[in-house]
Parts: C-alpha cells; structure tokens; sequence
C-alpha cells in the first residue's frame, strides 16, 4: 500500500494537474527509487522504480512530445 511507501507530504502531483478529478499520478522521491501512485487512491498500491528507469521514462516522455509538436505544427 502507498502509505507505507513514503511520508504524505514527500508525494508530488503535476504541475498539469488540476483538481477536477481527471487521471492523475504522483510521484515521490525516494532513495535511488521513485514512488508512483494514483492521486484518487492514495491508500492504494504504489508502483516502485529504479531512480534512472524514470529517469529515463521522462526523458522519452519529453522527447516524444517535441517530435509531436515539430510534426504537427
């Protein structure tokens, strides 16, 4: 359970998030691992990966919207 994963106040929401409660994830930093979990149920399970494998999620995220946005516009 998330709980258990990390300290409330060390989970983070996008700054694209909003609060009319579309689908959302946080994220907490942890040591070498970053906690991932759903933003309506924070008491659910948490989703825990290597530091650099969402690192690297990130920057293909980040990478993928720029070739979406050179493509269309």
């Amino acid at each position: 359970m998330a709980p258990n994963v990390a300290e409330e106040s060390a989970w983070r929401k996008s700054s694209y998030s909003n609060d009319t409660g579309g689908s959302c994830l946080e994220i907490a930093a942890l040591t070498n691992q970053v906690g991932i979990r759903d933003s309506k149920d924070k008491q659910g399970p948490a989703l825990i990966v290597p530091s650099a494998s969402w690192a690297a999620f990130v920057t293909g995220v980040q990478s993928n919207e720029s070739e979406t946005r050179h493509l269309t516009g």
